[in-house]
């Protein structure tokens, strides 16, 4: 048996297989796998909704505005429905019952827009596709628009409108390219027919969606900024309460410890003072200095994490109503025509009533030099049998406040709600119908109870 020699090689099988093996090659997998990663996402932009489905200006705080997406979308489908009937049967000499079909399923979507814009975007284009391959076959669709009528393009803008301030950037790009790529598409079916209006909508659709993704862009950074604003206020004010109470609590530091020596001395002199106590007395007054002791010297260690940077040198004695009167002369000074009525004796006042009576005048006076220079300032304090009433009123500016002058801290009235909650007290501030400003406090004189007392 004889066998065939084997067959050379054509030209033509060299081509091929170098074909072959350029297709297996690294360089063309991966522009295969990257070109299927593309089109998977972009796939997956235009079958993923946007979410939440809420509204266009839903967030808007006037109910006519809430309500103006579906009057513009219920306008705009009112004015392109009947044209797009007329002009498809006139026109393009469609039947009847197909143009009305075609052109409810090319507008009606708009509605829907306001709150679902990619699903309408869907039904628009699917009607639209629909409308240019049937429009290829139509008796009056040579010399005119293809594959767009004039008022497919009019309602497919507005829907491009609609989508750039709901959908993110990815889907946006790719309705984009699909717009085009379909254009094309149709370019390439029939050039006889085609007049180019593909490339204008796909020019105009993709300002539009610039347009309207920039606009949607820089809502959501204002309304980023202004949440922001809302917080920074929110944690300025609760910073602000925190470190006046800090502030109230170092202050009174010397006030308890001052309690709390006398305790300590008393316990430790009572056996020298009190002839003949018995031994368990004696062992019980140690007791209590030593409890005395220990209570100070933890005092002493809360202070320390109390007091904030710089605040090391506050060891000077706390002020009290005696020095009331060097306030008033220090804001006469400053150019604030001030009095005082203060009695000669306010009786036993608290050391904790007095310092936040002197502090509340303090701050009340700072003020009046910050935000009503020059306007006469009166300062009152009473006392009877129960209470210490404190009464800084001042009129309105004799001057022109200065920017500078208007920027205070924000510590001052912070600061009195404070020390009069802290000793079971009222505060009453507010504006005077002449432009001046109140401040009134009423403190007790007596024992503050101890759910007063509680800061939280």
């Amino acid at each position: 048996m004889s066998t065939a020699p084997p067959s050379t090689p054509t030209r033509s099988d060299r081509l091929r297989g170098a074909l072959r093996g350029a297709a297996r090659s690294g360089p063309a997998l991966r522009a295969r796998s990257a070109a299927g990663e593309s089109l998977r996402s972009l796939g997956a932009a235009l079958t993923t909704p946007t979410s939440p489905s809420a509204p266009l200006l839903a967030q808007a705080s006037a109910r006519w505005q809430r309500w103006l997406p579906y009057v513009l979308a219920l306008a705009a489908v009112c004015t392109l429905l009947p044209v797009t009937i007329s002009v498809l049967t006139q026109d393009y000499r469609m039947g009847g019952a197909l143009a009305g079909a075609l052109a409810t399923a090319q507008t009606a979507p708009l509605l829907l827009a306001v709150t679902r814009p990619l699903q309408a975007w869907w039904i628009v284009f699917a009607a639209d596709v629909l409308g240019a391959v049937v429009l290829l076959n139509a008796d009056g669709t040579a010399g005119r628009s293809w594959p767009w009528t004039p008022m497919i393009v009019v309602g497919y803008l507005v829907l491009m409108f609609c989508l750039g301030l709901r959908a993110p950037r990815r889907t946006l790009v790719a309705v984009w390219l699909v717009t085009g790529a379909t254009g094309f598409l149709f370019e390439l079916l029939s050039q006889k027919l085609s007049d180019g209006i593909h490339v204008l909508l796909f020019v105009l659709s993709g300002v539009v969606l610039l347009v309207a993704h920039t606009l949607r862009t820089r809502g959501d950074v204002q309304r980023r900024l202004a949440e922001q604003e809302t917080i920074s206020e929110a944690e300025r004010a609760q910073r602000t309460l925190l470190e006046e109470r800090a502030r109230i609590a170092r202050e009174l530091h010397d006030v308890v410890a001052h309690h709390m020596s006398v305790i300590t001395v008393q316990a430790d002199s009572a056996p020298y003072r009190i002839q003949g106590l018995p031994e368990a007395a004696q062992e019980e007054f140690a007791t209590i200095a030593a409890g005395a002791r220990e209570s100070l010297s933890e005092m002493r260690r809360l202070l320390a994490v109390l007091r904030s940077d710089g605040s090391e040198s506050e060891r000077a004695p706390q002020p009290g109503l005696g020095r009331v009167q060097q306030l008033v002369e220090a804001t006469v000074r400053a150019g604030v025509p001030a009095e005082l009525s203060l009695p000669a004796e306010l009786g036993d006042v608290p050391q904790a009533v007095d310092l936040s009576a002197y502090r509340i005048v303090q701050e009340a006076l700072s003020n009046v030099v910050r935000h009503a220079p020059g306007a006469p300032t009166r300062v009152s304090v009473t006392a009877d049998d129960e209470h210490l009433t404190v009464l800084v009123v001042n009129g309105p500016a004799a001057e022109p406040v200065s920017a500078l002058e208007t920027t205070g801290t924000g510590h001052g009235l912070v600061g009195m709600r404070e020390r009069v909650r802290l000793t079971g007290g009222s505060l009453d501030t507010g504006p005077l119908p002449d432009g001046g400003f109140r401040v009134a406090a009423r403190m007790p004189l007596t024992t503050v109870p101890d759910d007063v007392k509680d800061p939280s």
